[in-house]
């Protein structure tokens, strides 16, 4: 016995048809009767059914004259010119009026047969266009239920909308007072598997009168099963009849809900007792379903045109922005509250190299950089999208709940940049309608047992509550993300050539500017020397009656050092670029001990306790060194040297090819918002406008760690600042 998923059932070759209907198959190019329904015999009179194959249906004129004479048969080519497509009539066999319709499928014309009923109850007074005047989704499947209602009445009648898994939802209802609503619910994907959903794309329109009675076998002399997709009376799945059964319903009929060439739901109707409808009633509600899935998809599409034009207005703006800046992250930066907002996050973070900045409610910055080394290791994709990365990845990567939703737009991964977006975990409970137990049964089907999962046998309410997931990232948001992406390459593209240009004339400048810098050092050296020895004659030779001079001229004294140590210090940032390199290996012990020594001194910070452990060779140039540890370790000490317990660590250790040093002080630490221009020249913080300084020192200790083949970066909080200086190890 064969054991069959439920996405594997066959269901469009049943073997049979319902009881409702009438079918005989002919061949497409011979006409020539291939198969048919065994109760055929029913409505035509035919003694013998068997000698029916192969025979063309004017061969049997006594028996099929309703047929011969209809002009559908006459005019069969005109019909059947395109697969798929159904056309009916009306047609008298004996004295009973029956729907006659035709479509041709693959090789085979088929000709289907069912009584017309007559429905006393239709009542339609609504106009076509009302679905047209109404801009509200819950109004519009609520008013199409209320038309349908006067076409085919049902005990139960529901919208079905499909979600983005199979899965699907009831979103509108309309059900007798005495019955369970089922307003709400979910239903798992598995209870209209793939396949299924398949056939409803095809076979719009679909009926099953009464899911207790017998089916009708279709015999056939072909070696293949009949594919029966596009039958309107095709038997139902013995897995879907016994569904029907355990949910209560005697009989069904759904229409398919099109929208922009998708599947987005069904109309889908039961009934506790059997129930068949005309085929004209059911045409009709499939006309009213299309109707309204057109109005649906109308004020849809103006939403979102609107949108678009809305989006358009704020990515305008932003484009003023950034073109305001030569560089994109300083645009980024000045525009990120915009920025996090267009796909309505909780926070954003822009990474360029090793800068982070944030805006919102984002994770800290720990899990920030693991999730962009995740990022960078296992995704390709330029954007990548997921609402359930906490679930995913958060136990692996630590992450807390503000990262459960999470979007990625790569800019250049070669410098990491990229844009990340972030949601919050949702709370969410989604209550569905039976506990999706899967239990397997067996079932017949074409005269052969098979054994398939069982449908549920419960249907009373079962929340689950989903945990590490976001609110969905919708097609807006999406879009928004791509607008960004759009406005970056846009103006990137604009000032690309602007840029090439400034970049030329700025090489230029620069080199004429550092032999400008260069030379002033130089040469201001010593007029401003002899302005301090003057000024410093005239302090001792004035009367000891003038204090108010003395301030003055000690203020000019002072001025003038200041001056030289900004001179002095842009003559070492030009001499960090362009100075020759001498890499060797080199001891830094002694140098770190000598300059901690005198920053106590220099800084007025006797109390400053600084603790020296290990200190490994580096490879390096002697000079450039002592400039990077006198630079750092100064400000180490300066930086600290207001707190009560002033103390600065200094620690190195082998890693590899590498050599870290980390120089940590408990200080004042560098803002989160400065952080990202922390190695631009002349940058101060707001915090460090108490102490002396020119903002150049870091700007040099970059270079300078660039030139060599290292690098420095930093850590920092209330508590103080870590400069890491990377260095290469010095070879054996």
């Amino acid at each position: 016995m064969n054991f069959v998923e439920c996405h594997e059932e066959p269901i469009h070759i049943p073997g049979s048809i319902q009881s409702f209907g009438y079918l005989i198959g002919i061949d497409a190019e011979t006409h020539t009767i291939t198969f048919f329904s065994r109760n055929i015999s029913d409505i035509f009179a035919i003694e013998s059914p068997e000698k029916l194959f192969e025979r063309k249906i004017t061969d049997f004129p006594e028996s099929f004259q309703s047929i011969i004479n209809s002009e559908i048969y006459t005019s069969l080519e005109r019909f059947t010119r395109r697969k798929n497509e159904t056309y009916f009539d009306k047609i008298f066999i004996n004295t009973k009026e029956y729907h006659f319709s035709v479509f041709r499928s693959e090789a085979y014309i088929f000709l289907e047969f069912e009584e017309v009923l007559i429905n006393p109850d239709k009542r339609i007074s609504n106009k076509y266009d009302n679905f047209y005047i109404i801009d509200n989704e819950k109004e519009l499947w609520d008013h199409l239920l209320e038309t349908l209602t006067k076409v085919v009445n049902y005990d139960r009648m529901m919208v079905y909308k499909f979600m983005m898994d199979g899965s699907g939802k009831v979103i509108a209802e309309k059900k007798n007072e005495n019955m369970e609503s089922f307003l709400g619910l979910h239903y798992p994907e598995s209870d209209i598997p793939k396949q299924a959903r398949d056939l409803y794309m095809k076979k719009r329109k679909r009926i099953f009168s009464n899911v207790y009675a017998d089916t009708v076998p279709v015999l056939s002399k072909s070696p293949e099963s009949i594919d029966l997709t596009f039958s309107a009376s095709r038997g139902m799945s013995p897995v879907h009849g016994q569904y029907l059964k355990n949910s209560g319903a005697a009989s069904s009929f759904s229409v398919s809900i099109i929208i922009d060439d998708h599947l987005w739901g069904l109309v889908t109707c039961q009934n506790v007792e059997p129930k068949h409808i005309d085929l004209e009633d059911r045409v009709q509600a499939g006309i009213f379903t299309t109707l309204a899935a057109n109005a649906y998809s109308s004020f849809k599409s103006k939403r979102e045109l609107n949108y678009r034009l809305e989006l358009n207005e704020k990515i305008a703006e932003l484009k003023t922005k950034f073109l305001k800046h030569h560089h994109l992250l300083d645009s980024l930066i000045e525009s990120k509250k915009e920025i996090q907002n267009l796909p309505q996050a909780d926070g954003l973070a822009i990474i360029s190299d090793n800068s982070i900045i944030t805006s919102g409610s984002t994770p800290d910055m720990e899990s920030i950089a693991k999730i962009v080394q995740w990022g960078l290791g296992h995704t390709n994709d330029r954007i990548y999208v997921s609402r359930s990365f906490l679930k995913d990845h958060g136990e692996e990567l630590n992450l807390p709940e503000t990262a459960a939703g999470i979007i990625f737009y790569f800019i250049e991964r070669d410098k990491n940049e990229m844009l990340i977006w972030f949601r919050k975990e949702f709370d969410e409970h989604i209550n569905w309608a039976g506990n999706p137990e899967k239990k397997v049964a067996v079932f017949s089907q074409n005269g052969e047992e098979k054994k398939m999962v069982s449908p549920r046998t419960s249907f009373n309410i079962f929340t689950e509550n989903i945990k590490g997931y976001s609110t969905r990232w919708n097609s807006r948001s999406v879009s928004a993300v791509h607008a960004v992406r759009d406005l970056i390459l846009e103006t990137s593209h604009k000032n690309y050539n602007a840029i090439k240009s400034l970049n030329d004339e700025l090489k230029k400048l620069n080199e004429e500017l550092d032999s400008f810098s260069y030379t002033i050092s130089h040469d201001l050296g010593t007029p401003l020397t002899v302005m301090k020895l003057n000024a410093q004659m005239l302090l001792g030779n004035l009367a000891g009656d003038t204090e108010k001079s003395k301030r003055k001229i000690n203020t000019i004294i002072e001025e003038i050092d200041s001056m030289a140590e900004m001179m002095q210090d842009v003559l070492q940032l030009s001499r960090a670029k362009h100075s020759e390199v001498q890499l060797e290996s080199l001891q830094t012990a002694s140098t770190i001990y000598k300059i901690s020594e005198n920053a106590k001194m220099t800084y007025g910070s006797p109390a400053s306790e600084i603790i020296i452990k290990e200190c490994p060779d580096v490879l390096a140039d002697k000079t450039m060194l002592h400039q990077v540890f006198l630079n750092i370790i100064n400000n180490a000490v300066k930086y600290s040297s207001h707190k009560d317990h002033p103390k600065v660590e200094i620690e190195g250790k082998e890693d590899g090819d590498t050599v870290i040093y980390r120089i940590s002080d408990n200080g004042i630490g560098i803002p989160q918002e400065e952080k990202h221009k922390m190695f631009k020249i002349f940058n101060r913080m707001d915090n460090a406008k108490k102490f002396k300084g020119n903002g150049i020192g870091l700007s040099i200790v970059h270079r300078i760690m660039n030139r060599i083949g290292g690098n420095v970066d930093f850590e920092s909080n209330e508590g103080g600042t870590s400069f890491i200086l990377t260095f290469k190890k010095p070879y054996i």
